[in-house]
């Protein structure tokens, strides 16, 4: 059979080809949804009911349904069969409406910094699931009314895109944390590259490839001034300072390079670290290893004269599955050698965080039927309880009693008990 030769193709050079192929699964993607086509992917978050609003503010359904009635706190959304929804403005909204109202519990109500109180910052260092935990608990502060600042240190913007920020695939010029620490006349302010996010609360500097040059001139000037530390550090510090006053938490995910000026950076910017660690032996060695370069660092910031104390470093177990009797033992292992340093929630192996991820969503923003309601609820709790163990950490630190743990856990209850109450809920 004489082979076909099409003279169209044959005009192609090589990359005009590839191009060819790339616009077209582009466009068969696009026509699906499922391509971004902007960098910044500006989606809504979908309304909270008004049992998660209840839930989320630790009050009762039914109260709240009365707030409604009398006309007191933002007027909720009424859909079908009347049933209640607030946007998550809304719920800030009533948070300062129940923090006013019942002033012995503005705290619980409204957990913002007050005057000497320090931000917070936490830098979540690379490990297994660093940039699912990073989104979870910016997105989770953000729920629970404290004002969050993200910000993704990874060239690969990995981070970004689960805020719908899409660097990687359209890059972006000085819009990264590079462009706030850069060396040249080119440096910006810190606010100027701060974007907003459809969480209402919830700040974000995206990550992108710039911050690999950023690295390249840092190990430049390493090498040329006989190895003298360079000034990465004081950089980040100063330009976080510049929002000092706009933010109770700064989350800061980490680039995956733990080695990188970046990360020391956020080593000396961080109040506070938290550490991943898979209950896996092999994956154990791996943090033991990091913690020998974590050591390594902050020694080096200390050598330069500046002193690194942190109100706290904590391990996280990630990717859990409690019921396989090797990561139950090596779980036992990381308590026994960590003790109170490890926290006691453990982030489950989960389809639903896995099948959200791919959907470049968090649970927060999809309702359970997206992912199967049992998943749904199960992961949830364990990333609830994950995040109420942190904010219980940054009340210690401003000198508040602990409240969220026991609040999640008075959730998880009332949940089992009152699951379908909840659902009817108007």
């Amino acid at each position: 059979m004489p082979h076909c030769k099409n003279p169209l193709f044959q005009l192609d050079t090589t990359s005009e080809r590839i191009r060819r192929h790339g616009k077209e699964l582009w466009d068969r993607l696009r026509a699906r949804g499922a391509a971004p086509e902007k960098i910044l992917d500006d989606r809504p978050l979908r309304p909270f009911s008004l049992g998660e609003v209840a839930e989320i503010l630790g009050v009762s359904g039914s109260y709240l349904r009365q707030l409604s009635i009398d006309g007191l706190g933002p007027t909720p959304e009424l859909g079908t069969a009347g049933r209640r929804s607030y946007t998550l403005r809304q719920i800030n909204e009533l948070r300062a409406y129940l923090a006013s109202s019942r002033p012995k519990e503005a705290l619980k109500f409204c957990p913002r910094r007050r005057e000497g109180d320090k931000l917070q910052i936490i830098s979540v260092v690379a490990g297994p699931a660093s940039t699912t935990t990073s989104f979870y608990l910016a997105q989770g502060l953000a729920l629970q009314g404290f004002r969050v600042l993200a910000v993704d240190l990874d060239p690969k913007g990995s981070l970004s895109e689960m805020y719908g920020y899409f660097t990687a695939t359209l890059p972006v010029d000085n819009a990264s944390m590079y462009a706030a620490i850069r060396y040249d006349d080119h440096r910006v302010s810190m606010r100027s590259i701060i974007q907003k996010t459809h969480f209402d609360g919830l700040h974000f500097v995206p990550g992108s490839s710039e911050l690999g040059e950023f690295e390249e001139e840092c190990s430049r000037r390493y090498h040329s001034e006989n190895f003298r530390y360079p000034d990465a550090s004081i950089r980040m510090v100063s330009a976080l300072k510049e929002v000092d006053a706009d933010y109770d938490v700064v989350v800061i995910h980490c680039a995956p390079e733990c080695g990188g000026f970046l990360t020391v950076g956020a080593f000396e910017a961080a109040t506070g670290v938290l550490v991943m660690a898979r209950p896996q032996l092999a994956d154990i060695a791996k943090t033991a290893m990091f913690l020998n370069f974590f050591s390594h660092f902050v020694s080096l910031i200390e050598k330069a004269g500046r002193s690194v104390n942190y109100d706290f470093v904590k391990f996280l177990v990630t990717r859990h599955n409690p019921h396989d009797v090797s990561e139950q033992e090596a779980v036992t292992l990381l308590r026994d050698s960590l003790g109170d340093d490890l926290l006691t929630a453990t982030v489950w192996e989960s389809d639903a965080i896995r099948e959200a991820g791919l959907k470049n969503r968090s649970l927060y923003e999809l309702s359970a039927g997206a992912v199967g309601r049992s998943a749904y609820e199960q992961a949830m709790e364990t990333l609830n309880s994950t995040n109420a163990e942190v904010m219980d950490i940054i009340s210690e630190v401003w000198g508040r009693p602990p409240m969220y743990v026991s609040q999640a856990s008075r959730s998880k209850t009332e949940g089992k008990a009152n699951s379908q109450s909840r659902g009817l809920s108007k």
